[in-house]
């Protein structure tokens, strides 16, 4: 074994590891130039009977050498290029990007069933983001509504707020069947911009509507200021998205609130397996019905259940 060096040839180094083992050289010098910019050392031993590290290092410094040049390994490949990658603020946990989301876009499947607007076409956003009435609980709603204020033919004057107002559709179908003003709830900027306010537009409602741009519990939770001094709304729609919501807590809050007052009428569309009161404040219940899935309750003034016995 060789260390090329520019030194003068010395003889080599041998060590007698065994009795039985012949004497092997650990290292030798030589002056024979080569390409290398600097020396290199090779450790001749048997398996098992190689030189401790301290004795390496007794050797290479009898010979001059310095031995944390020659005895130091470099680290591995990766542990390197981690540290690399650590200097230069690169190399840490990144999220992959979010795939964008496809536009959202609308349809024309609604359409108003009565009154003055009827037979328009309403727009709704494709998908489940919004979920608007079934037209069939609609209809049976109104006519209900209708009938039980003494009025078959047309709703009797009066403001409707509509919570959850989605597309707007209960609330645009109550003002073709008379009702004078529309209070609109919906919290979704794109359903409000792009579905609701064309519809109000295309009906010819919007000068009758007023749009709130909130969640419904911050909406009910200011509901001081948004009855004024109309006072409490004749009519109040509740159609929420069915799994984002506690109807329990809901209608406790609306029991409460200023919103409704001794003849208002609320209509609530609810999914099975959902135990709904018999009593809202001081309104009762006038009618539960089911569509399939699909329930609706109406609570009202005692004298419309009165008027819808026998």
């Amino acid at each position: 074994m060789a260390v090329v060096s520019s030194s003068p040839i010395l003889l080599p180094l041998r060590m007698n590891l065994g009795s039985s083992s012949p004497n092997i050289p650990l290292f030798s010098i030589s002056s024979r130039p080569s390409n290398r910019p600097r020396p290199i050392i090779v450790f001749s031993y048997k398996a098992g009977d190689g030189l401790a590290s301290e004795e390496k290092k007794l050797l290479l410094e009898r010979y001059g050498l310095d031995p944390d040049e020659f005895l130091s390994e470099p680290p591995p490949p990766k542990t390197r290029r981690r540290k690399e990658l650590q200097k230069r603020g690169r190399g840490k946990s990144v999220q992959p990007p979010e795939e964008p989301k496809p536009p959202r876009a609308t349809h024309k499947l609604l359409q108003v069933l009565g009154g003055k607007a009827r037979r328009k076409k309403l727009l709704s956003p494709k998908g489940m983001d919004v979920r608007p009435m079934m037209e069939v609980v609609k209809g049976a709603a109104f006519d209900i509504l209708q009938a039980a204020s003494g009025c078959p033919a047309a709703l009797r004057p009066g403001r409707w707020l509509d919570l959850y107002s989605g597309t707007g559709s209960v609330g645009i179908e109550a003002i073709s069947r008379g009702c004078s003003q529309v209070h609109f709830v919906e919290m979704d900027p794109w359903v409000v911009s792009d579905v609701l306010r064309p519809n109000l537009e295309w009906t010819g409602f919007l000068d009758v509507s007023i749009i709130h741009t909130v969640r419904v519990e911050n909406f009910l939770e200011r509901a001081e200021q948004f009855v004024g001094k109309d006072g409490s709304f004749d009519y109040i729609s509740i159609t929420p998205p069915y799994t984002e919501v506690d109807y329990g807590v809901l209608m406790g809050q609306i029991s409460k609130s200023p919103l409704i007052g001794d003849d208002t009428f609320i209509v609530v569309e609810y999914p099975s397996r959902t135990d709904m009161l018999d009593a809202c404040g001081c309104l009762v219940k006038i009618t539960d019905r089911r569509f399939g899935r699909t329930h609706l309750v109406i609570y009202g003034p005692t004298w419309a259940q009165k008027k819808r016995k026998p």
